[in-house]
């Protein structure tokens, strides 16, 4: 048996002093402004963790006083500190003293912000007063055990048919709307907006215009679905910290409502914009270009953002996740769009195609999918999405020949059928922007199509 050593008084204070060290807060030392690149602030002297905040104060003190800038630690090298500010820098001069505020950006949560619209930093825009929420959360978010959520079991009905029958989405799953500009991106968010069965709906418009930020609250959402929303918006003209701390804070107030067993669907418009701010902090810090001069943080901090929404913990609530991808000249090949489809659980591709001849919601249903669809759905509802799909990849393979008069009826007994179900199934497909198509509705009228018996000759096929 070992023996006790003696606590003497000496090894009392050793232990007081160790004690009070670890209580001590962070040594704080302020610098100076040294260079200032493009958006990028360069400090020497200042020490603060990165993603901790600072102020940058102009020179002068009281009613004299110069700007005063906030910014947050984005990288470092050897001496030097870099910070990317969150507003404008106008009026900072060389030498400013950079004051680091010793915390960390949070976000606040709570029942308080339904209704509420707010910028990137948590800021009420809607000049309804300040946010009362007292709850706070990491604005990166707290990673979630991969084993503690929940699975996806459970179907969610998001009213719109062709999505509801074909690309059917479960409650916590993570989708990308995959568009160019101009084809019905933001009709098809309102009606996904206004139908889909969710408790809270958050909405982050991230570097989208000005002009809509007011458009999509006034005339997509309206005042019954505001009444259940959040919206967080960071206009294209908001620095490039702002825009990414828009799409983090909407994530956060998603989780925030998660946490206490809420349904909650995120739409975050877009996740490209997101990429292309984590693209100019990114080069503006020295990371090389790589991928259409995107750095490698920018395919870091994608599943980063992502991963935090879905399932949250046995006996919570869930995120059900919608990012719109921008597909630049519709190249699905995008390096931002192939990294999101290699995250998400699904992707629905809308096409110029379709758009064009006036048929809406311009679904490309060949080209979409929902990977969970074949765990949340019965077989019957499973096979008859299948046969939908492959009669509309026969026409298509073959619609050339069938335009210009080339194809014989009684050739191949499968384009016959395809020719024959063809007007039913585009009008499956169309749907007002005004009407709302329930899961049981869009099921049933699914299996309807193929109800009755094949073209005579398919049989024999």
């Amino acid at each position: 048996m070992i023996p006790e050593l003696p606590r003497g008084p000496v090894w009392r204070r050793r232990l007081a002093e160790r004690r009070r060290r670890l209580r001590r807060p962070p040594l704080r030392v302020e610098g100076r402004l040294t260079r200032m690149v493009g958006l990028t602030l360069e400090a020497v002297g200042c020490q603060a963790a990165v993603g901790a905040r600072c102020l940058v104060l102009g020179p002068g003190l009281g009613a004299a006083a110069g700007p005063r800038v906030e910014a947050e630690v984005v990288g470092f090298a050897g001496e030097r500190t870099y910070l990317m500010p969150t507003g404008r820098v106008q009026g900072i001069l060389p030498g400013a003293r950079v004051v680091p505020t010793g915390r960390l950006t949070e976000a606040r949560v709570g029942p308080e912000l339904l209704g509420r619209i707010l910028d990137g930093a948590g800021q009420p825009l809607d000049g309804r007063g300040p946010v009362r929420a007292s709850r706070r959360l990491p604005l990166a978010g707290r990673p979630i055990n991969p084993l503690e959520r929940q699975p996806i079991r459970q179907p969610l009905d998001v009213g719109v048919r062709a999505i509801n029958g074909l690309l059917t989405v479960g409650r916590g799953q993570r989708l990308g709307l995959f568009a160019g500009s101009g084809v019905g991106k933001s009709v098809l968010l309102g009606m996904l907006t206004r139908y889909t069965e969710a408790d809270v709906i958050v909405v982050g418009l991230i570097g989208e215009r000005g002009r809509e930020v007011k458009e999509f609250i006034d005339r997509i959402l309206g005042p019954q679905s505001m009444a259940r929303a959040v919206v967080v918006a960071t206009p294209a003209d908001s620095p490039p910290l702002m825009r990414l701390h828009g799409a983090m804070l909407a994530t956060a107030v998603a989780e925030g409502f998660r946490d206490q067993g809420l349904e909650v669907l995120l739409l975050m418009d877009s996740l490209t914009r997101f990429a292309q701010a984590q693209r100019e902090i990114g080069l503006a810090v020295g990371e090389p270009p790589t991928t259409k001069g995107y750095p490698p943080s920018v395919f870091a901090q994608l599943p980063a953002l992502v991963e935090r929404a879905g399932n949250g913990e046995r006996g919570g609530g869930s995120i059900t996740a919608l990012y719109t991808v921008l597909v630049e000249g519709d190249d699905q090949q995008d390096p931002v769009a192939d990294a999101a489809r290699a995250v998400l659980d699904g992707h629905i591709v809308l096409s110029r195609r379709l758009s064009e001849r006036g048929h809406y919601p311009a679904i490309d249903v060949e080209a979409s999918v929902s990977r969970l669809m074949g765990d949340i759905v019965d077989p019957e509802h499973q096979a008859a999405a299948r046969r939908f799909r492959e009669l509309l990849a026969i026409y298509r393979q073959n619609e050339d020949l069938i335009t210009v008069g080339a194809y014989q009826k009684g050739s191949d007994p499968r384009v016959d059928e395809a020719l024959e179900r063809l007007p039913r199934m585009e009008a499956y497909l169309r749907q007002d922007r005004q009407e709302a198509v329930d899961l049981a509705t869009s099921v049933a009228e699914l299996r309807a199509l193929f109800a009755d018996p094949a073209p005579a000759g398919r049989e024999a096929a």
